[in-house]
């Protein structure tokens, strides 16, 4: 089974949208993918950030909310994280071994900060990992535009070396294809 990994969606980090770069492009790919997943018994999993401890990102809160143009389902599943790594002191892993889930599918913001840090212990757990090159987004940072630090990442991940899974990167358009 796969799940697909929407991590920090949330209106907080999209404030105004021209905050993170291609915001309409990423929602919608994700949308694409997790109308797949859904259609294939697949599991989506939304991922948010609590920032309680920061004292932003509450959860009930606007900015805790996901983006109200994702679309959701269901059956979807909801993770609440307090650090970048979504794997940390949360649910997620027992949700992914209790669905039989081996191949993640990972998108979301941001990519330097929650997204790579989910992605990289994942990776220590085994995972078969995708990585949606188009599907994760992040802001400018000091020197380096967004779509630059998007790209490094991308061949970050893509230069891996794998565990007993494996991690690839590959556009929404070849996942949907498969």
């Amino acid at each position: 089974m796969k799940a697909l990994l929407i991590i920090d969606m949330q209106q907080g980090s999209f404030k105004p949208y021209t905050l993170r770069y291609d915001t309409f492009g990423v929602i919608d790919r994700i949308n694409k993918l997790s109308e797949q997943f859904r259609k294939n018994g697949n599991l989506v999993i939304f991922i948010q950030h609590d920032g309680t401890r920061e004292n932003c990102f509450l959860p009930g809160t606007e900015d805790w909310s996901l983006l109200p143009e994702l679309i959701r389902g269901p059956e979807d599943i909801f993770v609440s994280k307090t650090t970048n790594n979504s794997f940390y002191k949360t649910d997620l892993q027992t949700i992914l071994q209790r669905r039989g889930v081996k191949e993640l599918i990972v998108t979301g913001c941001a990519t330097d900060f929650c997204v790579d840090a989910t992605i990289k212990s994942a990776l220590t757990r085994d995972y078969f990992i995708t990585v949606v090159s188009d599907g994760h987004t992040t802001a400018d940072r000091p020197m380096v535009p967004a779509k630059q630090v998007i790209a490094y990442f991308n061949w970050i991940w893509s230069e891996m070396t794998p565990t007993q899974g494996m991690i690839k990167v590959e556009s929404c358009h070849a996942i949907l294809e498969t």
